[in-house]
């Protein structure tokens, strides 16, 4: 798959999904110490790089996703559409997994 994608700014998610990337963790300690990356835990926190359209629901009613390309996001620690590209990794979640945005 990642020989057909160039680059992330080509995935247009559809509907009402959101395509995030995970903030990496630090794997030094405010002491010095190293921690191996497989001993790292995954973070929840994610930065938001693109959003579909939304999609109609029964009755007509749009229904637009509540984040933006830009925001930081709380996501779930499992689940998402796993995408590389370019030796990075990016997720797809629907707008209805984020758990929560993120105010600075």
């Amino acid at each position: 798959m990642s020989s057909i994608i160039k680059s992330v700014k080509s995935i247009l998610p559809t509907l009402d999904r959101v395509l995030v990337q995970r903030i990496k963790v630090s794997q030094k300690t405010t002491s010095g110490i190293y921690i191996p990356e497989k001993n790292l835990s995954k973070p929840n926190v994610a930065n938001v790089i693109a959003v579909g359209p939304g999609y109609t629901a029964q009755g007509g009613v749009e229904v637009k996703p509540k984040v933006a390309p830009g925001d930081k996001v709380l996501i779930p620690s499992h689940g998402g559409s796993p995408i590389n590209v370019e030796k990075k990794e990016y997720l797809l979640f629907r707008d209805s997994d984020i758990l929560a945005k993120i105010q600075e």
